[in-house]
């Protein structure tokens, strides 16, 4: 999702609810504690350089039980960060602390909408040049019996 696309549903939902993958709510009294842009200059595997830039959201839960976070106040907090920081329209990633086993760390989220709530959606890590080094493509898996045309001879049919 971008920063447009995330301005323009704001503007006609009247709550804003994030929630995980497996459909587990983000508390409704979290904070969005920093919109800002995350800059990120690297050379992959292959050699070549890149440079990746994306909005970033952070939510927090805080103890106070009694927020809630508007549609609007979020747009003007996005709108705001888009005047003072120059950000243009920037895929979105979401930081958000999970605990796993009494673990906690700080998890990175892709974002997209359902219809009733933003969902955050696991990254995946991937080789960006697995054309350069070595990585084999995966082949898929057929069975030779899928393997037939409109055009193949059956045994017995005489055209072989």
């Amino acid at each position: 999702m971008t920063l447009e696309q995330i301005k323009t549903l704001l503007t006609s939902i009247d709550e804003v609810n994030f929630q995980l993958q497996d459909g587990t709510l983000v508390p409704s009294h979290f904070h969005v504690t920093e919109v800002g842009v995350i800059s990120k200059h690297f050379i992959d595997c292959g050699g070549t350089i890149r440079n990746e830039q994306v909005a970033n959201f952070q939510l927090w839960n805080a103890q106070d039980m009694d927020h809630r976070l508007k549609p609007a106040k979020l747009l003007q907090i996005i709108q705001l960060s888009e005047e003072k920081l120059g950000m243009k329209n920037l895929d979105i990633e979401v930081e958000y602390q999970i605990s796993i086993d009494n673990w906690h760390t700080i998890g990175k989220y892709d974002l997209d909408f359902n219809g009733e709530h933003f969902v955050l959606l696991a990254k995946q890590t991937a080789c960006l040049a697995a054309d350069q080094c070595g990585i084999p493509t995966k082949k898929s898996k057929v069975q030779l019996a899928e393997l037939v045309t409109s055009n193949s001879c059956k045994p017995g049919a005489g055209c072989c």
